[in-house]
């Protein structure tokens, strides 16, 4: 057996292992049956309608879009200004505010939760849904800050130093070049914090306990009662949507290089 055969062979496993869990809860979710049985007995819509229908489980959705949505901004907020100063000029407290930026995502979540935990009890605010959406736009300005970094990075400083000859100030510059070069990069960097806050579990149950029920927290209730296939079918939601943005990152984006990959000359 060739090598190209074998490391088709190789890369079919991988993908079908991959696969396998997210068919195995696609096929969950339509059970006519209220159990998590598979392949399905029977089939029924009737879980994906109850996602909609159920104020328990629609507020819960409600509730985790709004988190993930105003976390994402604020990431970003926090993440551009980072990214343009160090593209100006690199300094060592630069370096080390970048390093902070990055560390929430790079230590273990159970870190970071934790440290949230202490901050929020400390200052009284524990339990408050507005701290999961600071907390989570903490745990989360890593990935708009590289994302936005590499458009910083990708700009050719020709560009810039010609329109500063021409008698282009600085503002100027920023709205007319920077800006335009770097906004698909900004989006990229929103819709990574915004899919990752949507599915986020620890650090949301660390910050408001059982007081604001997202849906990852809804879904580990749930499971304490008995199990129901409208998880399979929420669950099914979040991977769609998580596909439909990554999709579009890749259409109207530079995904392999935010990916880390180098670009081609």
């Amino acid at each position: 057996m060739s090598g190209k055969v074998l490391t088709r062979l190789f890369f079919g496993v991988v993908a079908v292992f991959l696969a396998a869990p997210i068919v195995v809860i696609a096929g969950v979710s339509i059970n006519a049956k209220r159990t998590l049985a598979f392949p399905p007995q029977g089939l029924s819509l009737d879980w994906y309608a109850q996602m909609f229908t159920d104020e328990a489980w629609r507020s819960a959705i409600l509730r985790s879009v709004t988190i993930a949505a105003l976390s994402a901004v604020i990431a970003v907020l926090i993440a551009l200004p980072i990214a343009y100063t160090l593209w100006r000029r690199t300094t060592w407290v630069g370096r080390v505010v970048q390093l902070l930026g990055v560390s929430p995502f790079v230590l273990p979540p159970v870190i970071t939760a934790l440290g949230a935990l202490s901050l929020w009890a400390t200052v009284g605010f524990y339990g408050a849904s507005w701290t999961v959406v600071i907390s989570h736009a903490v745990f989360f300005t890593s990935l708009p800050l590289v994302t936005i970094s590499l458009g910083f990075s990708s700009i050719d400083r020709a560009f810039p130093d010609a329109a500063r000859t021409m008698g282009a100030s600085e503002a100027v510059i920023a709205r007319t070049i920077v800006a335009p070069l770097v906004l698909p990069y900004v989006i990229s960097g929103l819709a990574f914090a915004f899919v990752l806050s949507l599915n986020e579990y620890i650090v949301a149950y660390m910050t408001v306990g059982f007081t604001v029920e997202t849906v990852p927290i809804k879904i580990f209730n749930a499971l304490r009662y008995g199990y129901t296939p409208t998880m399979a079918s929420i669950s099914v939601l979040f991977v769609a949507v998580a596909v439909l943005v990554f999709g579009l990152v890749a259409r109207f984006g530079d995904l392999p290089r935010l990916l880390g990959a180098w670009r081609r000359d």
